[in-house]
């Protein structure tokens, strides 16, 4: 498989439902769909699609927890030639209804845990997918698709204010699945992430590309986690730091067999070295770290197992890979020092859907008037071309006109015996513009961790204040919601 020879992902599981017609494509729970079943499924949902009436190329919406129902109106969607719109359960009803208005979907498929929202869209309930379906022996109508045409619309994750809908192109999935390794045609690959999440669909569809098994869990819990890897021996797995962290929290978790891994790997948000450290010690097989963006744009990977030296960085570009960093003026800055990173490859989305303001602001042009994506995230190329990421740049600290990365405040705070998760936000301060305030979960006095952080760190990098919070507010895929703990502090 080339990543020059396009497929559609459509085309390929009907090859698997021919070629492996009675390997199992997906497993969940008690449940599970060979290839032959799954290429029929698909053609069920594709041909009833069409039979309502929806064309290719509109958007289709899904709303609803993992199951192979979900899994299943996910792939038909694309069978059908249409638009993959997955939306996430966390979001308000209005926000939801926001999203479904902006895709303009003519469907929404649903389960019954999900929120009620208001839409004209006909609403398809997958608790109930059967009654729906076409015929088992309906065959689709072949929806031709070429390589800038639209595979979904992922809902950004709302960390910096509404949702934009971010348009993948079926080009951008295909280098996803053509730059797996070819092994993957026999993984057994847990997935223990929403489907509307991008971190989910870069080792979902993969996985199904190239002909595997996929595990799919409804839900993460640790202990679950590991007797459902245990059981189906797992070789790949795609988790986030938060989960890596609940896992090693696991008193057994040396107890359970999971010699069967090959790969980990991790992205979507900042991955502790130490964390790291403790998985590579704990763990068998390679652990890859990958650093990159639903937009798209550059992506760097870290071998943890063969860099233990670099496990603070998030690795070199790959292969294809053109990542840079830039000041405020858009200038590209010199080696070693701190820039905006910016990167340009074959996986890009085409644009943030009906938001030309924003996708421009997302947008650098070099000299020779090459595009690239702005990743929104404050780095440092070291002399061995490895990244270091200092911070999102929306959440540096600008304090009496120094720039305080939180990043750095939070890996000290980390180190105190009674802090076990932290956060540092930038609050507005008549005296210095922003002040750094921290957030922490553990049982330490607040009073004694917060003098004992002062102690630890420069005058301009002092914590105003620092409270004890039950959890940290976090979106699906473990990323830290700032702006809330912000605004509730703020709104008190």
């Amino acid at each position: 498989m080339l990543a020059s020879d396009f497929a559609s992902l459509a085309d390929l599981i009907r090859a698997h439902g021919r070629e492996r017609a009675d390997k199992t494509a997906i497993v969940c729970g008690k449940d599970s769909l060979t290839y032959a079943e799954l290429d029929r499924g698909m053609d069920r949902v594709a041909a009833a699609l069409q039979r309502d009436g929806v064309q290719p190329g509109e958007a289709v919406a899904i709303l609803g927890a993992n199951s192979l129902a979900y899994a299943l109106a996910f792939l038909g969607i694309l069978r059908a030639g249409c638009v993959a719109a997955p939306l996430a359960p966390s979001a308000t009803p209005a926000q939801l209804a926001a999203m479904v208005t902006d895709c303009a979907a003519p469907v929404l498929f649903h389960d019954s845990a999900g929120p009620a929202i208001d839409t004209t869209s006909r609403k398809i309930a997958l608790d109930s997918l059967d009654a729906w379906l076409a015929p088992e022996d309906a065959v689709a109508v072949h929806a031709e698709v070429g390589p800038d045409d639209p595979f979904n619309i992922i809902y950004s994750s709302g960390t910096t204010g509404t949702p934009k809908g971010i348009i993948q192109p079926h080009a951008m999935r295909w280098v996803h699945i053509a730059r797996a390794p070819a092994g993957f045609g026999e993984a057994v690959t847990m997935v223990a992430t929403p489907l509307y999440s991008n971190t989910t669909l870069v080792s979902f569809l993969p996985t199904l590309g190239w002909g595997g098994t996929v595990v799919l869990l409804p839900r993460f819990d640790a202990r679950d986690y590991c007797i459902q890897a245990e059981k189906h021996r797992a070789t790949v797995t795609m988790l986030v730091p938060v989960q890596y962290q609940r896992l090693m929290a696991l008193p057994d978790f040396d107890g359970f067999d999971l010699t069967s891994f090959q790969l980990k790997t991790c992205t979507s948000a900042p991955f502790p070295a130490a964390l790291k450290a403790e998985v590579l010690a704990r763990w068998p097989g390679l652990l890859v770290e990958y650093y990159g963006m639903t937009e798209g744009g550059g992506t760097t990977v870290l071998v943890c197992n063969a860099h233990p030296d670099k496990l603070h960085t998030v690795g070199k570009p790959i292969e294809g890979q053109d990542i840079r960093l830039i000041d405020d003026d858009g200038r590209e800055v010199p080696q070693g020092e701190v820039g905006e990173v910016v990167g340009r490859s074959g996986a890009m989305m085409s644009g943030y859907h009906r938001r030309d303001e924003a996708t421009d602001a997302a947008t650098w042009y070099d000299a020779k008037g090459n595009r690239f994506i702005r990743h929104g995230d404050i780095g440092r190329f070291d002399a061995d071309g490895f990244l270091t990421l200092l911070d999102r740049k929306k959440d540096l600290i600008i304090s009496g006109g120094f720039n305080i990365y939180p990043s750095d405040l939070e890996a000290v705070l980390a180190q105190h015996p009674g802090v076990a998760d932290c956060a540092v936000v930038g609050m507005p301060s008549e005296q210095w513009g922003e002040t750094p305030f921290g957030f922490y979960v553990g049982d330490g006095a607040s009073w004694e961790v917060l003098a004992w952080f002062n102690s630890q760190v420069g005058k301009t990098q002092r914590l105003a204040a620092l409270e004890q919070v039950d959890e940290l507010p976090r979106n699906a895929i473990g990323k830290v919601l700032k702006r809330e703990l912000r605004e509730a502090w703020l709104a008190r």
